[in-house]
């Protein structure tokens, strides 16, 4: 009989559908904050209020970076009373900057994976299930909240400002040949395992620009970007970035595209699950 040796069944059929999920248990979320004391109980509240997709532990890991303020208090004070949401909290004795302070908190992560949260309410954490989705359906290995994307509330701050960080972001495309549309938000999730292996040195705001350069020297990486709302700060309300920040971040991108060769390899660990999170 014509074609009676062939299978019976397309031995691809078990396949279809199928979507390979990242094997995440744990995400450590880590807090830098200098001269927060307005904010920072009001954060906390909201990171501890969070309930992560697929039963996902959350680790809290706060990086108070030499605060001339009475954040240390306030954040002494707000542990003892809820005991329940458990801080590992970390001190600067001296000020060191921002980048500094995700660099001591990545040494004491001992979650899957990291997502870096500012001490202000510039950034909503009930959006953490957003950035979520597309790792834990195993679409990317890397995820960024994007503040110029998506159906999401965000403050009409100056124009100027809006296009300095648009300005940064489209030099930063053409140092990393990405197509970001934020490429300096805070919400940045990635594999813990990953980030040690890269070698971060920017202490303070450009540390935003060296990590997309070492980040697009990995080979076969795969970005995301979410939509995520944005509630920005003036100046006067406590926003600290300044134009030499932007300067700096200029220079950095300009000086790892350079020098830096990656030498931190990506390992896929992903398990096969019947149906993606919607």
């Amino acid at each position: 009989m014509p074609g009676g040796n062939l299978p019976t069944s397309n031995p691809l059929q078990p396949l279809r559908g199928r979507v390979y999920q990242h094997c995440i248990r744990k995400l450590s979320i880590i807090v830098p904050c200098y001269n927060e004391s307005a904010t920072i109980a009001i954060i906390l509240d909201k990171i501890g209020d969070v309930v992560l997709l697929s039963n996902i532990e959350k680790e809290i890991i706060v990086v108070n970076d030499a605060s001339k303020d009475d954040t240390d208090s306030i954040l002494e004070e707000y542990m003892a009373e809820n005991p329940a949401i458990e801080i590992n909290y970390i001190k600067h004795r001296l000020n060191q900057g921002k980048g500094a302070a995700v660099q001591t908190g990545l040494k004491a992560a001992t979650g899957d994976y990291v997502l870096i949260q500012d001490a202000d309410l510039e950034y909503d954490p009930n959006e953490y299930n957003l950035l979520l989705k597309p790792l834990v359906n195993g679409h990317a290995d890397i995820v960024y909240g994007s503040r110029f994307m998506g159906g999401h509330p965000h403050r009409i701050l100056f124009f100027w400002h809006t296009w300095g960080n648009k300005l940064l972001t489209l030099i930063s495309n053409i140092f990393t040949n990405f197509n970001l549309t934020d490429a300096h938000t805070c919400y940045k999730l990635i594999k813990t395992e990953l980030l040690r292996e890269i070698p971060l040195t920017e202490k303070r705001f450009a540390f935003d620009a060296e990590l997309n350069i070492k980040l697009s020297k990995i080979r076969n990486i795969r970005i995301y970007e979410v939509g995520i709302s944005y509630y920005g700060r003036t100046i006067a309300e406590g926003k600290k970035i300044r134009m030499k920040d932007a300067i700096r971040s200029v220079y950095c991108l300009i000086k790892y595209s350079i020098t830096y060769t990656s030498t931190a390899k990506f390992r896929r660990e992903s398990t096969p699950v019947t149906s993606p999170i919607i």
